[in-house]
């Protein structure tokens, strides 16, 4: 940046993350699971979302790393990043009319798959906005400056949206005004996107390298590899659930659970390794098996926190017979928000505390706090324990983030760290695919409760995963 700072450029810069959150926590846990039910009744819906989340991630994979490369090298007058995020912010309010349409005009399978195609389309504009603006600060914030930067970007992507999407999206989901929740979705969106036209960003006249199609390709195959290995472990669940469907009612549930934690284990631990290798190839840096080791651990967790959310709607649904349909929006998002908070509230002291006892330690401790704030939800009588139980998950979740992200840096060599960091985004999108596809089906064959404890359980597995962990800070003690 030529110019000095100015105090719009924080907001500028940054408010982008409001609209992508916002649409995140207004779609993934309150309008399509929704909808999905709608469209294919209670007994199939936890599959039938597994099935449009698995893809639709896998598509937001692919789609960030290719944007990311695409705008490293944009010659527009706009700027590298603007247009794709003026692209992406248009494009995702069309998106957002056609699900108001779908919901409106369709029914049964039809709709559900007219509302797959609106999903994956919704994920090939949302990433091209995302992979755009991620690119904003080290494009043209200086280095001095970037943690203040990345303070104000927090606020942006996690309290603020979570807040206003729980009082004022929510309240309108819960009445049955589908149409004004999107239509308040897109003005934000559109708001946000216009805000981010006056990000201080100037063109550049050529491209920074020549293209490399080999990280493409590198990202393709490691997307095709994953994808691979989550279907083949859901075929296997699936296989042993109808098995496990002829036995008693107890050995069925034991049967079913242990399948469960045993195919996501499975998914988890195969589909990181494979993919390591994948995008690395033969090359090699320090102790791959940390790093390899601490994706995996990262992926667990995230397949836990992410899929509690993805599938509270359901759960609460199950859980508290008063809470039909649209019922479940207010207490949902409520959930989601106590979380949201917890995580606010627990990522400042986490920094402290993991360089006073250690990062391992730390990630150990999340991961046995997560499980335990699963429990305490699974077992909830009323929304005041819920609510506890949301809080203990989410300060587990600020610590983990703080101290997995402070292990991980320690692991990659300093020279390509972007490279290194990039390759764990798989935790981001593989979690929710994943726990959605394999976990989707157990919800409905026995019970969205159990399917709750599956998740409590991978978390750890996650803190079993830090055994394998070499953590080469000396003040670091290990688990």
């Amino acid at each position: 940046m030529e110019r000095k700072i100015r105090w719009y450029d924080y907001i500028t810069i940054n408010i982008f993350y409001f609209a992508l959150t916002a649409r995140s926590q207004t779609l993934t846990p309150l309008v399509l699971p929704l909808l999905v039910q709608t469209f294919m009744g209670d007994a199939v819906k936890g599959s039938a979302y597994g099935n449009l989340r698995l893809w639709s991630l896998m598509i937001a994979v692919l789609m960030q790393g290719l944007v990311g490369i695409i705008s490293d090298r944009s010659t527009s007058r706009l700027g590298r990043r603007r247009p794709f995020i003026l692209i992406g912010g248009i494009t995702e309010v069309l998106v957002f009319i056609g699900i108001g349409v779908i919901a409106a005009t369709f029914e049964g399978e039809t709709g559900y798959w007219m509302l797959f195609a609106a999903t994956i389309l919704s994920m090939l504009s949302s990433n091209t906005g995302h992979a755009a603006v991620q690119g904003l600060i080290p494009d043209i914030v200086p280095e001095s400056k970037h943690g203040i930067f990345s303070g104000v970007k927090a606020f942006f992507e996690l309290p603020a949206p979570l807040i206003f999407v729980s009082f004022v999206i929510t309240k309108l989901v819960e009445n049955g005004n589908l149409w004004g929740a999107l239509i308040v979705l897109s003005a934000i969106v559109l708001i946000c996107t216009a805000l981010a036209m006056f990000a201080p960003e100037k063109p550049i006249k050529e491209p920074p390298y020549e293209m490399d199609w080999k990280p493409v390709l590198r990202l393709v195959g490691m997307t095709a590899i994953f994808t691979a290995i989550i279907l083949g472990s859901g075929a296997l669940v699936n296989y042993v659930n109808k098995e496990a469907s002829t036995l008693p009612d107890t050995p069925a549930l034991i049967a079913t659970a242990a399948i469960g934690v045993f195919g996501m284990a499975v998914a988890v631990i195969l589909g990181v390794w494979a993919s390591v290798s994948v995008s690395l190839g033969g090359e090699g840096y320090g102790d791959k098996n940390s790093f390899t080791w601490w994706v995996v651990n990262r992926l667990a967790f995230l397949v836990g926190a992410t899929n509690l959310a993805s599938f509270a709607l359901y759960f609460l649904q199950e859980r508290f017979t008063d809470l039909e349909g649209a019922a479940a929006a207010g207490p949902t998002a409520m959930l989601v928000m106590f979380v949201g908070v917890a995580i606010l509230i627990s990522s400042i002291p986490a920094g402290w505390l993991t360089d006073k006892f250690g990062r391992k330690p730390i990630c150990a401790f999340s991961g046995v706090l997560a499980m335990v704030g699963t429990i305490v939800v699974i077992t909830s009588v009323n929304m005041v324990m819920l609510y506890i139980g949301g809080l203990m998950i989410g300060i587990a979740i600020g610590f983990f983030y703080s101290a997995s992200w402070a292990l991980g840096t320690t692991l990659v060599p300093k020279k390509e760290a972007g490279r290194y960091l990039g390759i764990q985004n798989l935790a981001g999108a593989g979690a929710g695919a994943i726990g959605a596809y394999i976990g989707g089906p157990i919800g409905d064959g026995v019970s969205f409760t159990l399917l709750m404890s599956i998740f409590g359980l991978l978390f750890l597995v996650s803190t079993l995963a830090l055994f394998g962990i070499k953590d080469k800070s000396l003040k670091q003690a290990d688990v």
